[in-house]
């Protein structure tokens, strides 16, 4: 039987030719000679491979009931066919004599969950299980109407209480009052659910560890299975590095035009490569597909890249405050943090396509004036006159223009501390210098930067030995190629 509430976790590769062809429709078809099964074990070892570093990586990850949606098609059908079935129980156990077909197969379902719950060494209880809930001896008893339902449901909920978490002991206590037998069942099953989540997740706990410990060898391991099933399994990625290496030769060629020595002689594929992952920091995460070797961090960057879009526009708010009202307010530091938490709270979900920014910039502009001024009368100085409050509120609203300057030039320094933070050395402990004009949102970025750095330092270990063979194949000469087996680390 189907119980409502099961979770399964439900990860999608974001690498189209990795999908399974159900969920492909509108996305690009499998090469040539890449047959059906092939596609599926590829899909099959990228979840098994994002589902492990989502593990070792999210020290709060957990799986979760997988709820339906109220209002979904599948959700309404889902809870019709589950009331179907216990309004039949509770015929069958209200007819004359009763009917118990359909509260064995419970029963029977119980007992292998029980059983599947029981630790290594826990033959007594396991005897015990077995014993009472003997499917055999209870079909027997239904032959004379001799089933003590109740007996067995309250046994049930005797031993899920013996070995649930203390999390649930709520739940035991409510089962325990429950008088409707049918109901009683039903929440049974809704507790074994939770129960099972709770195991599943305390063996989640105990692996973690040696997860982390093999997590560079066993992501690069089923990557390399991947690129076996699927040969064009690393076709995004090769653009990625390729738009980087066009980019850094044009460069070269326009920093030393006429030079007698090939561009790619001096070309850094670490150099490279930092400014690919850079440019993950303005990726467009909703129509555009990751490079495969980052789709088991596209969340994490995608968090990582709105909150730092949040942060850039505090500090654009600020800069231009302290060039237009510093001179008054100098000597508030108290006025800067709470016009830093107006602005954050007034820019959270800044990132949604529904989101307004012209209209929360203006509203942040009108709140900077009333608290300034407020400051100020506190201090018993001037407020500050309708020319200047209108001043600085038009030059909030301008900085959801495309190119605004203030913008332009908070988003390069925020781009060259997150550079600086992948060209330290892996024994430097101390954080690069924070540029000017970033210093209110000093902390917050120090912290977000090292997320970001942690998230590219573990790439460049699970997929070095990728990268330089993409190198290889682009730049394709002989005398780089020892110099790209030293740049990228490996292990």
């Amino acid at each position: 039987m189907s119980v409502p509430g099961r979770a399964s976790p439900a990860i999608s590769p974001a690498n189209p030719a990795l999908l399974p062809v159900s969920n492909r429709e509108q996305a690009t078809s499998p090469p040539r000679g890449v047959m059906f099964d092939d596609v599926m074990a590829a899909a099959k070892n990228l979840s098994d491979m994002t589902l492990a570093h989502e593990i070792a990586v999210n020290e709060n990850f957990q799986l979760k009931q997988n709820a339906l949606p109220e209002n979904s098609l599948a959700g309404q059908v889902k809870r019709v066919v589950h009331q179907a079935f216990w309004d039949v129980l509770e015929a069958d156990l209200s007819a004359e004599p009763p009917q118990y077909e359909y509260a064995i197969r419970l029963f029977e379902e119980i007992r292998e969950i029980l059983l599947s719950f029981l630790m290594p060494g826990g033959n007594r209880l396991h005897n015990q299980i077995c014993e009472v809930l003997d499917i055999d001896l209870i079909r027997k008893q239904a032959e004379h109407s001799a089933v003590d339902i109740q007996g067995l449901a309250n046994y049930v909920i005797n031993t899920m209480g013996k070995m649930c978490a203390p999390v649930r002991d709520e739940d035991i206590r409510e089962l325990k009052a429950t008088t409707n037998i049918v109901e009683m069942l039903r929440q049974i099953f809704r507790v074994l659910d939770l129960m099972r989540m709770d195991m599943t997740n305390f063996v989640i706990r105990n692996i973690r560890p040696h997860i982390q410990h093999h997590l560079v060898e066993y992501e690069r391991n089923k990557f390399q299975e991947i690129l076996e099933e699927t040969p064009n399994a690393l076709s995004q990625t090769t653009e990625w590095l390729k738009e980087s290496i066009d980019e850094e030769l044009l460069s070269e060629t326009v920093v030393s035009p006429g030079t007698e020595q090939s561009p790619t002689a001096s070309l850094s594929p670490l150099l490279v490569l930092n400014n690919c992952y850079l440019k993950l920091l303005q990726w467009d995460y909703q129509t555009k597909v990751l490079p495969e070797t980052l789709v088991t961090d596209g969340t994490r960057l995608q968090e990582v890249t709105e909150k730092l879009t949040q942060l850039k526009m505090i500090a654009c708010l600020s800069l231009i405050t302290n060039n237009m009202v510093g001179a008054v307010t100098e000597g508030l530091p108290e006025l800067a943090n709470r016009l830093k938490r107006i602005s954050a709270v007034l820019l959270e979900g800044m990132n949604k396509e529904t989101f307004n920014l012209k209209e929360a910039l203006n509203s942040i502009g009108v709140q900077t004036c009333a608290e300034v001024n407020k400051a100020l009368k506190e201090r018993g100085s001037p407020t500050l006159n309708a020319e200047v409050q209108a001043n600085l509120i038009g030059q909030f609203s301008t900085l959801g223009e495309k190119d605004n300057p203030v913008c332009t030039l908070m988003d390069k320094r925020i781009r060259l501390y997150m550079k600086s933070l992948l060209c330290l050395p892996n024994t430097q402990k101390s954080m690069p210098p924070m540029p000017g004009g970033l210093s209110v949102i000093h902390q917050e970025l120090e912290l977000l930067g090292c997320q970001y750095a942690n998230i590219v330092n573990l790439n460049k270990q699970v997929y070095g030995p990728f990268y330089a063979n993409i190198f290889r194949k682009l730049l394709f000469r002989d005398e780089t190629v020892g110099k790209i087996d030293a740049s990228l680390p490996t292990n």
